[in-house]
């Protein structure tokens, strides 16, 4: 390909028009006649006009395609049925397919999802870690990738509490790839924190997730999307860069710094953070906390307003009521006994739970987080987490509280929010 394609705003989105422009000239650069391409995606936990998306890729890539394939870049989610899959891509699909299309759900349940491409060496990672960890990370990914010509990323960019930013690469570890380096990079992200990780575009995260995508050898091209979500109004499309996933990534990165992060002047003792309907267990719904705890105070408090909730994760529950939710040291400095335990699920917990100290057998977080949502109170008890009946908040009732020291957030999850030095 010739180069990145793109277009962004910070105060308007793109028209249709302009999409359409895009994508068609991108898809110009390229040799697809007759070859196989395969589209991941991601699923519905993530604000994307990827309907919009679907509709070009079948309008110019169908009619010259040997096959046009959509890969849901799950990571460790649940599965779509074809209902979910025909929310997504906005046309009725029936047994996973749409038209011509197959819709395949990434399959991290099956062992045999998986190839390995190779290896990165605990010696690389402990340099590319600053010696945080350094073990052999095997790169595995879904196989179906070795079976398509291309290999198309079409997904948001967005402030990310593991890697930085989301996007990019991102798609392919951990949108489809095997638990290795999922687990390594997230409990990485853990061992760094969240209040440093994100919202930052070059972390350690990020190389070495661009190290394991190096090793699918197959031609990539990235439409990174930047997607701008006002609470009461559909998902406006404000950027998109089309290129490598580096590339891609790269430049929706820099856009989405403007447009998903909120400056503001003082830090607040209570945070209501109402979770959207598109976030149904605490696992995907904690983006709640992750993007308003830096203006927490100290001492202060993250309420996660989630009255549609009732789990706390579809795939990783059972582990987290065992390891419960702890700030990081609380797990290294018993190492020996958690070392063993999924390194994802750990790194949920504190990422969570948030910065903190555990000194002389005592646990004291920086601040408290709440889960006012269906999931019972001594279930909450048992996790470690603080419970609210949501029956008893009024978020209206919240609402002009900024002056006491409260701060409402409508559809959290989407900005991050930072204090100005």
């Amino acid at each position: 390909m010739a180069g990145l394609v793109g277009k962004g705003y910070e105060d308007r989105p793109l028209s249709d028009d302009e999409t359409r422009q895009l994508v068609s000239q991108a898809l110009g650069q390229l040799d697809l006649d007759g070859k196989r391409v395969l589209v991941i995606v991601p699923d519905l936990t993530r604000a994307a006009p990827i309907p919009q998306m679907f509709r070009l890729f079948q309008e110019l890539l169908q009619p010259r395609t040997a096959a046009l394939d959509y890969l849901v870049a799950l990571g460790t989610h649940i599965l779509l049925d074809d209902a979910a899959l025909s929310r997504l891509v906005g046309q009725t699909v029936v047994d996973g397919m749409a038209g011509n299309s197959h819709l395949f759900n990434h399959r991290w349940d099956l062992p045999e999802t998986f190839v390995t491409l190779g290896t990165i060496p605990a010696a690389t990672l402990h340099d590319v870690t600053d010696g945080l960890l350094s073990r052999d990370v095997p790169v595995t990914v879904n196989r179906l990738v070795l079976d398509y010509d291309h290999i198309f990323i079409c997904g948001p960019t967005t402030p990310h509490e593991a890697v930085g930013f989301s996007g990019g690469n991102k798609y392919f570890f951990p949108g489809i790839s095997g638990p290795e380096v999922i687990d390594f990079t997230h409990w990485l992200a853990a061992v760094i924190t969240c209040m440093r990780i994100i919202g930052v575009r070059d972390t350690p995260v990020r190389k070495i997730i661009d190290m394991a995508a190096a090793m699918i050898d197959r031609p990539k091209l990235c439409f990174s999307m930047v997607v701008r979500k006002i609470a009461g109004e559909p998902s406006g499309l404000a950027g998109l860069f089309i290129g490598t996933p580096e590339a891609a990534f790269s430049a929706a990165a820099e856009l989405s710094s403007r447009v998903h992060i909120q400056w503001v002047d003082k830090q607040y003792q209570r945070v209501l953070s109402i979770i959207p309907e598109q976030y149904d267990d605490l696992w995907t719904g904690s983006k709640g906390m992750y993007k308003t705890e830096p203006i927490v105070a100290d001492g202060g408090e993250v309420i996660l307003y989630a009255p549609h909730i009732d789990e706390i994760s579809y795939t990783h529950g059972a582990v987290l009521d065992e390891v419960g939710y702890h700030v990081r040291d609380y797990y290294l400095q018993q190492w020996d006994h958690y070392k063993d335990c999924s390194w994802l699920a750990l790194a949920h917990a504190a990422l969570v739970k948030g910065t903190g100290t555990f000194q002389d057998g005592i646990e004291q977080p920086r601040i408290k987080v709440t889960l006012a949502s269906r999931v019972p109170p001594e279930r909450c008890e048992r996790i470690n987490l603080g419970y609210l009946d949501p029956n008893s908040i009024d978020p209206a009732a919240w609402l002009g509280g900024e002056d006491e020291g409260i701060l409402v957030v409508p559809n959290a999850g989407e900005v991050l929010y930072r204090k100005r030095r």
